[in-house]
């Protein structure tokens, strides 16, 4: 269970970020509030996950989820520029993530 919330909160990093950016500065309403729920959501989510999976094991994945999938929303979505490399290195960290949780030998 500890997994499936720490996935799920790292997915909710990528939101907290992305509407923290489409926030301008907080200056727009909806993105802000979007931002505020996900980042309480996220941090719960990654307090509780704690529980039952190492701190530096679960902080990695946690983040490593985050950046990706922000990454990727901002070269799909945000105009941010696109190259082979870039989804080489986001591929290459998604394999870390995946590796960490096969190694995870905290049961």
């Amino acid at each position: 269970m500890s997994w499936i919330i720490l996935i799920v909160s790292g997915v909710l990093e990528a939101v907290w970020a992305t509407a923290l950016g489409k926030s301008e500065g907080f200056s727009k309403l909806w993105p802000t509030v979007i931002f505020g729920v996900a980042l309480v959501l996220s941090m719960g989510g990654l307090a509780f996950a704690m529980r039952g999976i190492p701190i530096g094991t679960a902080y990695a994945v946690w983040v490593g989820i985050g950046a990706a999938l922000t990454v990727l929303y901002a070269m799909i979505f945000g105009g941010e520029p696109a190259s082979l490399i870039k989804v080489l290195l986001i591929l290459g960290l998604i394999g870390c993530v995946i590796g960490l949780k096969l190694v995870d030998d905290s049961h």
